[in-house]
């Protein structure tokens, strides 16, 4: 694959496609509706057929109608759009799967129909083209067998699945066959029809023409070449044919935006139609017609103006003309894993511009745990288009802010908050068609989570490869919340996690991520030249020796951007330097300050008095990046300023020591 351009040709596009603005709600009402409902018309249809209160076919039909019902519950579960609380989307899958098709578990459906986004209308890859792409005389057979491949795919990639959700599904499995072998020679098979067996297949039929066949069904482009024109909507007839589908004839909003509810399909279209139509969506008739853009324009006239796009959220940098600290209240502190934890802080109305970041910044908390004037420095874990700022902190033993983060801190108390600096991440724009892949290890992902999530939710073209490496399951940060990722951006979000001590991890995938895997990925998943932007967040020497194979293999050097939590110290000589005459420009002030031999930018400027922003003093955060505008200075260590930065005349203070007897240093810029 060659390299994509950071932006597309001149007079492609006009309009980005922002979020459609159908977030997933703290609960789904319509999906607690319609499984309500279809449970109660089950368990009628249930009652009246062992009571003989109505015909054998009216059971049937009602039963069937119920379990075609509970799909959607399933469906969108799956995608995890029920509700924000994941076990809630977990209870109504398991459910509704139990009616659906008890042959597999509900985490292995989910896995299934998120391959099949990932790979729609791939012959080799995706589940559902046994259905999608039959032959016309072999679509009665499929349609009623619709199910049965996704066992022959469960087992091709059962070595990529957890332990108990493989057991989970051979339990079912098991069941599922004892229970139609007992029924056989109890003499019951013919109730159990009736009541299940008849009706299911009915309804599987159903869904395999409405979810399967008509969205999908003739179109030659895959997820991966053409996400615009590998699902279709189905346009006419909408005051029955939307209720009757329960939307989905609007799948290729599904596709796109796979975390709305399945009732918002529709309103998301609305919002987005002509950003949508610039990229030559498939559109259908009711009757099958296929409508290019400027025929469905014409078929919508007499409907009405196309709607109005939404305004992309662009993230923000800080308004503060030098970082400066603010006390700030913590929302909540929620555990991650045994060893970490989530400060949410709920940022006062009048500093909300101050602390607006972008992703890939970090913020430094100052506290007198440990030692008077200490400071962290914490990467933003949260969206840059959201209005939540977040950090994590992963506990140090001995440590003396983690572990009162662990132990003590809570909702309402009072943080020292310095506003957001840092440069990991990078610019982002909305029309841009990117490949993107991020190496993060164990808190690493704090950074690039926040980078993830803001670049797929502005960059609606771009795909994103995250590549994780952990201990084992347990020790995952944001492991759930990587898996609703997932599920919300299929087709343009892959997570290979790596695990070092956990002996049921596939072999390929357990270890350390080191040289020798990224060699190996490289020869297989993607390689250097084909990556617009990489970023690398862990470890110093495995971030170092990762960035060194990445521009052997091709690589450009200020592609590939790197984070580190730590710097180090390097012992000092002070004979290597000579006293100079500091002018410092901080906070719309200029002050003049001596350096004595041996002393950094920053370290003169702190014995002077002067608040600068500073957190490691290591060269790894950036907080104390300042523009030289007279004179020069040499680093003795970088590792947070990409070579164009220090080309635009930037430094760490903390690491610069003048080379000139006079220097000019502006915080400010």
């Amino acid at each position: 694959m060659s390299a994509t351009t950071e932006q597309p040709a001149p007079g492609a596009l006009h309009h980005a496609l922002p979020d459609p603005g159908e977030g997933v709600p703290a609960i789904s009402w319509p999906i607690v509706g319609i499984f309500s409902g279809a449970i109660a018309v089950f368990a009628f249809s249930t009652w009246a057929a062992l009571a003989d209160r109505l015909p054998v076919a009216v059971t049937v039909l009602l039963s069937a109608a119920a379990i075609f019902v509970l799909f959607t519950v399933l469906h969108d579960a799956a995608h995890y759009s029920v509700s924000t609380h994941r076990w809630v989307n977990v209870a109504f899958g398991r459910i509704a799967m139990f009616f659906v098709s008890p042959l597999i578990s509900f985490r292995s459906f989910a896995f299934i129909h998120i391959e099949h986004h990932r790979n729609t209308n791939d012959g080799e890859n995706d589940p559902d083209h046994f259905v999608s792409g039959a032959p016309w005389w072999q679509v009665p057979v499929r349609f009623a067998l619709m199910d049965v491949p996704y066992l022959g795919f469960l087992v091709r990639h059962w070595r990529r699945r957890p332990r108990a959700e493989v057991l989970e599904t051979s339990f079912l499995l098991v069941t599922s066959v004892a229970v139609v072998v007992t029924s056989t020679f109890t003499g019951h098979l013919w109730t159990l029809a009736v009541l299940y067996l008849i009706p299911e297949r009915l309804a599987m039929i159903v869904l395999a023409w409405w979810f399967d066949w008509l969205p999908h069904h003739d179109l030659e482009d895959t997820q991966q070449e053409n996400r615009y024109r590998a699902t279709r909507n189905r346009v006419g007839a909408e005051w029955v044919l939307t209720p009757l589908l329960l939307s989905q004839n609007y799948h290729l909003v599904h596709h796109l935006h796979p975390s709305i509810p399945f009732h918002r399909y529709v309103a998301a279209w609305r919002r987005n139609e002509e950003a949508y139509l610039e990229r030559d969506a498939a559109i259908g008739t009711v009757f099958g017609q296929q409508l290019d853009p400027d025929e469905y324009r014409e078929w919508k006239r007499v409907n009405g103006k196309l709607a109005r796009l939404l305004p992309v959220r662009l993230p923000k940098r800080s308004s503060a003309r030098a970082a400066v600290f603010h006390a700030v209240p913590v929302a909540g502190v929620d555990r991650l894993t045994d060893d970490s934890v989530l400060i949410r802080f709920e940022v006062p109305d009048d500093l909300c511009d101050r602390f607006s970041f972008e992703p890939g910044q970090h913020v430094t908390v100052r506290s007198d745990l440990g030692g008077e004037g200490l400071r962290r420095n914490y990467s933003i874990c949260s969206s840059a288009t959201s209005d939540t700022l977040a950090i994590a902190v992963k506990h140090i033993p001995g440590g003396a802010f983690s572990s009162f983060a662990m132990e003590q801190l809570r909702a309402g108390d009072t943080l020292d908050l310095m506003t957001p600096t840092g440069s990991f991440g990078t610019p982002l724009h909305p029309l841009a068609t990117k490949n993107y892949v991020a190496i993060a290890v164990g808190s690493g992902i704090t950074p690039v989570l926040s980078i993830l999530q803001t670049t797929l939710a502005v960059e609606t073209e771009s795909r994103f490869t995250l590549v994780y490496g952990n201990r084992d399951s347990g020790s995952t940060m944001f492991r759930d919340e990587l898996d609703d990722l997932e599920a919300r951006y299929a087709d343009r979000l892959r997570i290979i996690h790596v695990r070092s001590r956990d002996p049921r991890h596939p072999a390929h995938l357990r270890g350390r991520v080191d040289r020798a895997k990224l060699e190996q990925w490289l020869g297989a998943d993607f390689a250097a030249a084909s990556v617009d932007d990489w970023f690398l967040c862990g470890p110093v020497e495995m971030v170092t020796d990762l960035r060194e194979l990445l521009i052997e293999r091709g690589a450009e050097p200020d592609r590939v951007h790197v984070e580190l939590f730590h710097g180090y110290q390097k012992p000092k000589v002070a004979d290597d330097f000579a006293p100079a005459t500091i002018a410092v420009n901080l906070r719309g002030r200029r002050h003049e300050v001596s350096l004595a031999a041996g002393d950094t930018v920053l370290e003169s400027t702190l014995k002077a008095g002067l608040d600068a922003p500073y957190a490691c003093l290591g060269g790894a955060c950036g907080t104390c990046k300042a523009k030289i505008l007279l004179g020069s200075v040499a680093m003795e260590q970088n590792f947070a300023l990409s070579p164009a930065t220090v080309e635009a005349g930037y430094a760490l203070t903390c690491q610069s020591h003048p080379t000139t007897p006079s220097v000019t240093v502006d915080y400010d810029a």
